[in-house]
């Protein structure tokens, strides 16, 4: 099988692109804007190679820039997606896009694939026309497509988010972390589970139009966060502090989702679980030993 894997040296598409490798039987095609291959280029993406599979992780992601930039998310957001869709139905390929959390803040807990759509800043919204960009490739031009719903990913290697902002901190050798409120509840996922989930969909070669939350139906404050680096960390002499009177712009306080669609179809289920995934990332940062 020929897989086409967009974004392949970030985050999620570099740990999912390395899984593809230790599984075998995957003709890998790695598309990354780091190595010059811009799918936002319509002429350059039609001279990608035919695959059977298109994963698409290229995606802008940090949610401050979509504020400070939101022509580039937009724009390079839908574009990248619509040129890849349009790839999918030239090869007749099947399309995994690598969607978010986009329910805004919820009206039920947990939250499941039927929940209101709510796009709540412009890197939701990218995500959320993306979405229906999908839908209509599949009503009209029949392209396979699965759309996935990452709710909070975290690992070892992450960049700009909380964990890793902590992380470097305590590398940097700061003994007082600074932190906004300490109140917004996340449903936390490792990215090696979230990897497994893309897998399980490739090699079932799911077909129609589906949609899957990747979560843990567990929620954790910033606070109860930061209580699990301090156990580790036990010895260092590293203590935090919050501002809770900053509020972000349109902040959801609690995300937390359900997981039993990819449970019933895939046979996904996260393994890893907050603490311990946070201990991981300690270790490989070489911050403590096992």
């Amino acid at each position: 099988m020929v897989v086409a894997v967009s974004g392949s040296k970030g985050f999620f598409g570099k740990t999912f692109t390395t899984l593809l490798k230790e599984k075998g039987g995957f003709n890998i095609v790695e598309l990354d804007i780091s190595e010059g291959i811009d799918l936002s280029d319509r002429q350059f993406s039609d001279g990608i190679q035919k695959f059977d599979y298109f994963v698409h992780f290229a995606n802008l992601s940090f949610v401050p820039h979509s504020f400070e930039n939101p022509y580039d998310f937009y724009n390079t957001n839908f574009s990248t997606t619509l040129n890849a869709l349009e790839l999918c139905r030239k090869y007749s390929a099947k399309f995994i896009y690598i969607s978010s959390y986009v329910y805004g803040n919820p009206e039920y807990l947990p939250v499941d694939e039927k929940h209101p759509i709510v796009a709540f800043n412009p890197y939701a919204q990218s995500k959320v026309i993306c979405e229906q960009l999908c839908e209509g490739y599949h009503r009209d031009f029949d392209v396979d497509v699965t759309i996935f719903r990452p709710f909070n990913l975290y690992g070892f290697g992450q960049k700009n988010l909380i964990i890793a902002e902590i992380v470097e901190q305590i590398k940097q050798g700061k003994k007082s972390i600074n932190l906004r409120n300490s109140k917004p509840r996340r449903d936390y996922v490792n990215v090696t589970d979230a990897t497994e989930a893309l897998f399980l969909a490739v090699a079932k070669e799911i077909k129609g139009f589906n949609i899957f939350n990747i979560a843990s139906n567990k929620s954790y404050s910033v606070k109860e966060m930061t209580e699990i680096f301090e156990k580790y960390l036990e010895g260092m002499n590293i203590s935090f502090t919050f501002d809770n009177n900053e509020i972000r712009r349109n902040e959801v306080y609690e995300t937390r989702g359900s997981y039993q669609n990819a449970q019933e179809v895939l046979g996904w289920n996260p393994k890893i679980s907050f603490e311990s995934g946070i201990k991981e990332i300690l270790i490989k940062e070489q911050l403590i030993k096992y």
